[in-house]
């Protein structure tokens, strides 16, 4: 007998307001630093002013539990003392982070959930990861389960790893939960080490053009590419055992390997090893507030990611060329895990709403797919508030 069981009508009970808490788990950008937190390089993420709102309440059992999107418009409920086996679609990020819960000993009980989501799906502001960590806050509030907030940000990734199949770095937990308003965080994914920089964008503000697409390359191709910087380790590790991972190699290491390597393994890892050195010199462009200089730091993430880690997608890269050679414009990137998604944008506030109109057009007339734009700010990590 399956242990989940479905429905699309919201419970009558979840009509009040009689909910114990309420989660308020944000979305996340990053600047700068792409595919480089899982081989424990650094990234430049914050989390954002969008969020999903989760409601938890306890329902007086034991083990029934029951969760209900009101953006998605469907349910499903399961048991805690049973076997919780993987569903099909977004209920896995919270059967996982309930499954990680049980599996580090700790004991909830019966609860209702109710969630509604302020996020785009698959615009690579990671809706994923805002979703595992306010499920996992909101059950150890609710519980009194005593885990840190690091601790929720490695068992919320660790769901994602093992219980999805997303072999995902910690950055997206991390910026969910760690944030804090009106900073950008340089985290050194070694170590787990946060520098917090004041955002300063002068009179810029960070604009998000979503491509609308999802090809379908994602989840495959992101795995791979994790699996072909590993694979590259292992064979350093061969003249070199203390490498743990690309962290540990410079560029002359890397290009006495350049012929053991295969091509495509080494442009890999020189993206990585440029992508650090980019992160590094943008934290202190951003201290300094040399916005152009922060800006061209951004447009070589981007060419990297499109010529040497090959994530990117022509719909992304036509929204990066559109915005070059315009003096409002400072810097572009494609941005998350690639294959479509968002651009990330530096741009000057005053020229958002035209540019907005200009490369919508361009964008119809190139691909006939209708362009999202979204204005984002810098914003505080999981927030909590009982009734």
């Amino acid at each position: 007998m399956k242990n989940i069981t479905s429905f699309t009508k919201k419970p009558k009970d979840h009509e009040n307001n009689d909910f114990e808490l309420i989660v308020f788990s944000p979305g996340r950008i990053n600047l700068i630093g792409e595919h480089t937190d899982y081989n424990n390089g650094f990234v430049m993420p914050t989390a954002i002013d969008k969020k999903i709102i989760l409601k938890f309440k306890k329902n007086g059992t034991k083990d029934f539990c029951r969760i209900f999107s009101k953006t998605f418009q469907k349910g499903f409920e399961f048991h805690l003392d049973k076997t919780i086996e993987k569903g099909k679609g977004w209920e896995n990020y919270i059967l996982g982070v309930v499954q990680e819960i049980i599996s580090n000993d700790l004991k909830p009980e019966g609860f209702d959930c109710l969630i509604e989501s302020k996020l785009p799906v698959g615009a690579g502001i990671s809706s994923s990861a805002a979703l595992e960590c306010g499920v996992a806050s909101g059950i150890n509030a609710l519980f009194d389960l005593g885990l840190t907030d690091l601790e929720i940000v490695k068992l919320s990734q660790k769901a994602e790893n093992e219980f999805v199949g997303s072999n995902c770095g910690i950055m997206d937990q991390f910026a969910s939960v760690m944030s804090r308003k009106g900073t950008i965080i340089k985290l050194d994914c070694l170590n787990l080490e946060p520098e917090y920089i004041p955002a300063d964008f002068k009179n810029c503000k960070l604009l998000l053009l979503n491509t609308n697409v999802s090809h379908n390359l994602a989840d495959s191709d992101y795995n791979s590419r994790r699996e072909e910087c590993e694979t590259a380790v292992k064979i350093i590790q061969n003249e070199f055992p203390e490498i743990a991972s690309l962290r540990d190699v410079n560029f002359e290491i890397l290009k006495n390997f350049k012929n053991k390597l295969s091509a495509k393994m080494y442009d890999r890892c020189l993206y990585v090893l440029k992508e650090n050195e980019r992160v590094l010199a943008a934290a202190n462009e951003l201290k300094s507030g040399n916005l152009k200089s922060f800006g061209e730091l951004m447009y070589a993430s981007h060419e990297g990611l499109q010529n040497q880690y090959e994530v990117s997608c022509k719909e992304l890269d036509f929204l990066v060329d559109h915005s070059r050679n315009k003096d409002f414009i400072y810097g572009s990137r494609m941005m998350g895990g690639g294959f479509g998604g968002c651009t990330i944008n530096l741009i000057e506030e005053d020229r958002i709403d035209s540019y907005i109109q200009e490369v919508s057009e361009a964008y119809l007339q190139e691909f006939n797919i209708k362009l999202d734009a979204i204005s984002v700010l810098p914003d505080q990590g999981t927030q909590i508030l009982k009734n």
